[in-house]
């Protein structure tokens, strides 16, 4: 996709919640902070159709870069280009040519294009003036929930718990009795049949391999192989949209967000608890000199 020339805008007023990291939605508009200690300049990035507009964010102020952009709404995509000293040795490889994923985002649109595609060597950690856009997803602005959990926690005594580890996909893409349209998805693993197996074996809480987005690390990409398992995390606030079902992710970030909610919600009904495995000393951005897509952009 080629994008139109940025129209920088005005500066922005600070935001009233500077800690508060991520991008969120208040009255009027949205607050954003990131830590970007060593930047010496963030501008955060917005997305509309072949359109981006930069907004230069105010900082630092103890390592954090934030503002308030006034009229964003819900589905709005975003990034966020960082400048700053170049010393991968001390762990600074700032280059505002890479377009970075929000380490705090909720939601993500599009798919982070393999380093094995024309063009996409970009995303290396390196100096190239080479625009990283079209080979990134964009993080989104999404709304907190309207409802909250209508089943609370189980809280099941750790003495009592008997715990099953599973993959989403792995779990539900060939069990009998889930609809095939379910099958692989959030939803199927909250369809009574597998909560069904689950009770029947007397488990009380499920910890669930990576659920996060997540995509191949590079190695695997020059071998022609792909991540199976998820841990090579692209946002650890955003749900793995693959694992959707092909309408909530259809109908964007936020349906596949409450599609997993809504799991959570039937196995806390079913008196299962949901634990996550999380994994946060290797990412989708791979070893020295591999990808520069969110964090490895920022400090």
């Amino acid at each position: 996709m080629a994008l139109v020339p940025a129209a920088n805008a005005s500066p922005i007023p600070p935001s009233p919640d500077r800690f508060r990291l991520g991008v969120h939605l208040v009255d009027g508009g949205v607050t954003v902070a990131v830590v970007a200690a060593h930047a010496s300049a963030v501008e955060l990035c917005f997305f509309t159709d072949d359109v981006e507009t930069r907004v230069p964010l105010n900082g630092p102020h103890y390592g954090v870069w934030h503002g308030f952009v006034e009229g964003i709404e819900p589905g709005q995509r975003y990034g966020f280009r960082a400048s700053g000293p170049w010393a991968p040795r001390r762990g600074h490889r700032y280059n505002p040519a890479k377009l970075l994923i929000d380490p705090y985002g909720r939601g993500l649109d599009g798919h982070l294009v393999p380093m094995t595609a024309p063009g996409a060597s970009a995303l290396r950690s390196n100096r190239d003036g080479t625009d990283t856009a079209p080979f990134t997803p964009r993080s989104v602005v999404v709304a907190d929930p309207e409802t909250a959990f209508v089943h609370p926690k189980p809280r099941t005594p750790w003495r009592d718990t008997i715990l099953y580890e599973m993959h989403v996909k792995g779990f539900t893409k060939l069990m009998p009795g889930i609809p095939e349209e379910l099958r692989g998805t959030y939803a199927g693993l909250a369809h009574p049949a597998a909560i069904e197996h689950l009770t029947t074996l007397g488990i009380t809480a499920v910890e669930l391999l990576p659920v996060h987005a997540f995509a191949s690390e590079p190695h695997l990409e020059g071998l022609g192989l792909s991540n199976y398992w998820g841990y090579s995390t692209m946002s650890f606030f955003s749900a793995h949209a693959p694992y959707a079902t092909e309408a909530a992710r259809a109908a964007g970030p936020h349906a596949v967000r409450d599609e997993f909610r809504a799991m959570v919600d039937q196995l806390h009904a079913a008196g299962i608890e949901v634990i996550l495995d999380v994994v946060y000393n290797h990412t989708m951005e791979g070893g020295w000199g591999d990808r520069v897509v969110s964090w490895r952009g920022l400090d």
